[in-house]
């Protein structure tokens, strides 16, 4: 895990939880004590979180909120009943929330990296991805992905078209498209390839990059006008035997 990788995952970390157990968050951290300037970035981001939360606590709620809240409520006016001068603290904690998602949204710019790219849909093929079909034949799905303006005019390397397939999906990343096909690799072994469009990651490798990401080996690399990344269980010579 890299230091965009580990600043990616430590911006879900809260203080207080048993998030700090997770192996993944355990590597994050540990990274974090590796990088000086990712260390500076997390206790910043600590400091916030604490802040917040006390926040929250300093906050009065009225013994009889709930029955006033009962009292008041009326599902045709409860705009009305939201602006009520009666709930100050429930207006503080709107205020605090609102002003959370603007400091974490001005102050978190948009990663477009491969970086990142890589590791979000890496990481989710860990938990497993619903397919938008399921199938055995390469050209159903190839026919699938065209149907659906996804990127179906992929160059397969020779090893990947000789398995069969599971399945596909058509992904999203940063308002971009991406294709998703599913191998059978045997042994309950699936090997997920993504299609991106090379302009939407100019910092893609060109060569085949390796990576290990959570449970998953990763192999990335660009041909022509598309960016690919492999990923499965297994090392690195193990993906080497579907790659060009």
């Amino acid at each position: 895990m890299d230091s965009r990788q580990a600043k990616e995952m430590l911006m879900r970390y809260r203080p207080e939880t048993t998030e700090g157990a997770d192996p993944e968050f355990a590597e994050a951290l540990e990274q974090a004590r590796r990088d000086p300037e990712l260390g500076r970035w997390f206790a910043e981001h600590r400091a916030f979180q604490t802040a917040i939360r006390e926040s929250f606590k300093q906050l009065h709620v009225p013994a009889d909120l709930k029955d006033r809240i009962l009292a008041e409520y009326r599902p045709a006016d409860i705009v009305a009943w939201w602006r009520r001068a009666a709930f100050p603290a429930l207006a503080a904690a709107a205020a605090i929330a609102l002003l959370i998602g603007l400091v974490l949204f001005r102050s978190q710019p948009e990663d477009r990296s491969f970086a990142s790219f890589q590791n979000r849909v890496v990481r989710t093929a860990q938990r497993g991805y619903v397919m938008d079909i399921t199938t055995s034949n390469l050209t159903d799905i190839r026919q699938y992905l065209e149907a659906h303006e996804a990127h179906a005019d992929y160059v397969l390397p020779a090893p990947l078209e000789k398995l069969p397939g599971e399945g596909c999906a058509v992904l999203r990343w940063r308002n971009n498209t991406v294709s998703m096909i599913c191998f059978d690799a045997g042994q309950r072994n699936d090997l997920y390839l993504f299609v991106a469009r090379r302009s939407d990651l100019p910092d893609a490798p060109s060569e085949p990059q390796f990576s290990r990401i959570g449970k998953l080996t990763a192999a990335s690399w660009s041909a022509g006008d598309k960016t690919y990344v492999l990923a499965g269980r297994g090392d690195e010579q193990f993906l080497r035997r579907y790659l060009p």
